[in-house]
C-alpha cells in the first residue's frame, strides 16, 4: 500500500472522527474529567491536523519502516487526551508502519470509541492493547517484528528501560514532562502575556506538559501583572466538566493532586504566599496563584500537573536566563518583551530538529515562543511540528552501525520510525 493509499484511510478516519464528535467528547468528560469545551477544542484540532498530514506528501512518501515492510510500531499514550492521541498514531501508520497502541487506563471508553472507528478502516494494521503498560513495553521489546516503540508518560518510569532498549537494538521514542518557563519583562505586552499565561495554564485544567509551569516576571512589573492574573483567576468558572461555562474540572490523577498538596504546604512553609485559591476538595483544585516562589520549591522543580502557578519575580535578562535553564526539564519556554526578552528566547532555545549528542542535555528547550501564543508555537504538533525537547522531558534511544547513542531535541513521529527507502 503506498502512501496515497495510507492518507485515504487517514482521510477516512478523520470523517469517522468528525461524525462520532459528540460521543467522543462525551467519553473524554467521563473518562478524564476535562472540561466539555477543552474536549470540542481538542476534537476540532485533531480534525486540522490530520489534514496537515498530506502536506508532507512529497517527504512521506518516499519513506518506509524502519523494520521494512509488515513492521511494527509499539504507541504506549497518555491519559491526558482524546482525540489528539489520533495525530500521533496516524502519523506512525502513514509512512507504512503497523501500530500497536496502548492507551492508559484511565481511557477505557476513550479506547473503546477509537477502536470503533479505527477497526473497518484499517483492520488488523493498528491494534489496541488491554494489559498493563509494563507488559505492554516488555512484550514490545521482546517482539522481533516491533521496530520502535513511542512511549508518552514519566521520565523516572522511563529511565530504568536503557538496558532493556541497548539489549533489543530497537529505537525507542520518549516524550515526557515539562516544567516550562513563562518569561515576562517589563517591557512586554501584557496584556498578550496575560492572555496566553491564561489559556496555555488553565486548559485542561493545567493537565499539559507544555503548559506554562514557572511565572517568571521581571520585578518593576511584577506586582502588576500579578494584580491582573489574580483578577482573571477569580473569573474561572470551577465545577462540573459537562457544564459548558465550567473552565477547571477535576484534576484526573489522584497522584497529581496529592503531589500539588505537597508542593502548596512546603511553598507556603518557606514564605511564599497563596494570593488566590489554594483549596483542595478530592480531586478539585481551586485555581491558585502563588507569589514569591522560588527556584528550591517543589513547585518550581517538579511538574504541577494541575490549575496552580508559581510565580517568582526577576530583576535581569541574565538572571532569568540563568534560572530558565537550571532545570532537568526542557520541553517548551515562552518569553515576552522587548530586545533582551529577544536575545532571552534565543539562548534558551535547541536546535530545530532532534540530534545525537553525548550525554543527557539541560537548559535548553525545544519549542522557544517569543510574543507568540501557545496556539501559534504549537499549530501542527505532531505533523508538520516536531515536538519534544532536552534533558529529561524526552529522547531518542538507538543503535546505529552497532553502537548505541542518544539523541535529544523535537522530533516527528513519521521520520523516527521510518526510513528514506
Amino acid at each position: 500500500m503506498d502512501f496515497d493509499a495510507r492518507f485515504q484511510r487517514v482521510c477516512d478516519l478523520r470523517e469517522s472522527i468528525a461524525k462520532n464528535r459528540d460521543r467522543l467528547i462525551r467519553m473524554a468528560v467521563r473518562d478524564l474529567r476535562f472540561t466539555v469545551t477543552d474536549c470540542a477544542k481538542e476534537v476540532d484540532i485533531t480534525l486540522e491536523r490530520l489534514l496537515m498530514l498530506g502536506g508532507m506528501r512529497e517527504e512521506l512518501s518516499r519513506r518506509e519502516p524502519l523494520g521494512g515492510s509488515g513492521s511494527r510500531v509499539a504507541l504506549m499514550l497518555s491519559y491526558n487526551g482524546s482525540a489528539w492521541l489520533n495525530s500521533a498514531i496516524s502519523s506512525i501508520y502513514v509512512v507504512g508502519n503497523r501500530v500497536d497502541v496502548k492507551f492508559s487506563s484511565k481511557g477505557r471508553d476513550v479506547m473503546e470509541v477509537t477502536e470503533a472507528m479505527y477497526q473497518p478502516i484499517f483492520g488488523d494494521d493498528v491494534t489496541f492493547y488491554r494489559g498493563s503498560g509494563r507488559s505492554f513495553l516488555e512484550r514490545a521489546l521482546a517482539d522481533p517484528e516491533v521496530s520502535a516503540v513511542v512511549a508518552f508518560g514519566f521520565d523516572a518510569n522511563m529511565l530504568p528501560y536503557e538496558k532493556a532498549v541497548r539489549e533489543s537494538g530497537k529505537k525507542f521514542v520518549f516524550e515526557g514532562p515539562g516544567q516550562d518557563p513563562f518569561i515576562v519583562f517589563a517591557d512586554a505586552d501584557l496584556e498578550l502575556a496575560l492572555e496566553d499565561l491564561m489559556t496555555a495554564k488553565f486548559m485542561y485544567s493545567g493537565q499539559t506538559c507544555t503548559a506554562p509551569k514557572r511565572i517568571f516576571v521581571q520585578r518593576d512589573v511584577y506586582d502588576t501583572f500579578l494584580e491582573a492574573v489574580v483578577d482573571r483567576v477569580r473569573r474561572l468558572v470551577v465545577g462540573d466538566p459537562e457544564d459548558p461555562r465550567t473552565n477547571v474540572s477535576p484534576v484526573a490523577s489522584s497522584v497529581a493532586v496529592e503531589r500539588i498538596r505537597v508542593q502548596l504546604e512546603e511553598a507556603v512553609e518557606q514564605g511564599a504566599r497563596i494570593l488566590t485559591g489554594g483549596r483542595i476538595e478530592g480531586n478539585l483544585i481551586e485555581p491558585t496563584v502563588v507569589r514569591d516562589a522560588v527556584d528550591s520549591m517543589l513547585g518550581m522543580r517538579e511538574e504541577v500537573f494541575g490549575p496552580v502557578l508559581f510565580t517568582s519575580p526577576f530583576e535581569s535578562a541574565d538572571e532569568v536566563l540563568s534560572r530558565a535553564r537550571n532545570h532537568k526539564y526542557g520541553l517548551r519556554a515562552a518569553v515576552f518583551g522587548g530586545e533582551e526578552a529577544a536575545r532571552v528566547a534565543r539562548e534558551l532555545a535547541g536546535e530545530p530538529y532532534c540530534h545525537p549528542v553525548p550525554d543527557y542535555t539541560f537548559g535548553r528547550f525545544g519549542t522557544v515562543a517569543y510574543n507568540q501564543t501557545r496556539s501559534e508555537s504549537w499549530r501542527g504538533a505532531l505533523i508538520t511540528k516536531p515536538i519534544g525537547g532536552y534533558g529529561y522531558s524526552g529522547w531518542i534511544w538507538e543503535t546505529v552501525e552497532g553502537r548505541f547513542r542518544l539523541k535529544q531535541g523535537p522530533k516527528l513521529f513519521s521520520l523516527e520510525t521510518s526510513r528514506v527507502q
